[in-house]
């Protein structure tokens, strides 16, 4: 039986000799193992096999997460969401800083906290597999950082034409790509990415004309 139908128990049940935490210990934990095990085999990987993996039972997991979805969702929530910082659309905003300090300082940041097997593999299974996750992933990216990072790019361009949406993406789907290469592909990629990101910053401005003093 998997989870993802309706909580049929309360009863949290363990394996025998397994210590009990508690409840919000508990919870992270199972998270954690889920981000591991979904990485691992894709969002179809069923919850009896993460429980096994766990040391619980499935019983135990349904006293957390009334369905697999609502499972994943907290996964969703730790991998991606937790992983933008709040105050990234203000620094990238704030015009009293250069736009290049502040495109170099986001993306040294974003690319530590993504560059990791679990984000990578997590990223790719569940756009291979069609799940939303990835569609609302994005979404919210372009919504609060990429979107409003073109506002500065138009407002400091002084040639190059006018830059659109598709060529922030173009930039960043490039650097993300590095850890795709080490990821998933596991082909030879820098061990220090900064100059990499910092080359591909700069070709980019000097497109537009932008100011990189």
């Amino acid at each position: 039986m998997d989870i993802n139908g309706p909580v049929e128990s309360t009863v949290i049940e363990e394996r025998p000799g397994r210590r009990r935490l508690p409840p919000q210990e508990r919870r992270q934990q199972i998270i954690d193992g889920a981000v591991a095990f979904f990485a691992e085999v894709g969002f179809d990987g069923k919850t009896r096999d993460l429980a096994k993996r766990l040391g619980v039972t499935q019983s135990l997991l349904f006293n957390y997460f009334a369905t697999k979805d609502e499972l994943i969702e907290a996964v969703y929530e730790q991998v991606y969401l937790n992983r933008l910082a709040p105050d990234w659309p203000d620094r990238l905003t704030d015009r009293s800083t250069p736009l290049r300090d502040r495109l170099l300082a986001f993306y040294t940041e974003y690319s530590t906290l993504i560059f990791q097997y679990e984000w990578m593999r997590i990223f790719m299974s569940s756009g291979l597999s069609g799940a939303e996750l990835n569609r609302r992933y994005l979404k919210h990216l372009g919504d609060v950082i990429l979107r409003p990072l073109l506002g500065e790019i138009e407002f400091a361009a002084r040639s190059g034409g006018t830059p659109t949406m598709e060529d922030i993406w173009n930039l960043h789907g490039g650097i993300v790509y590095i850890g795709i290469r080490q990821h998933i592909y596991r082909t030879p990629c820098p061990d220090d990415p900064s100059v990499a990101i910092t080359r591909a910053v700069d070709r980019f401005l000097l497109a537009f004309g932008v100011e990189q003093g």
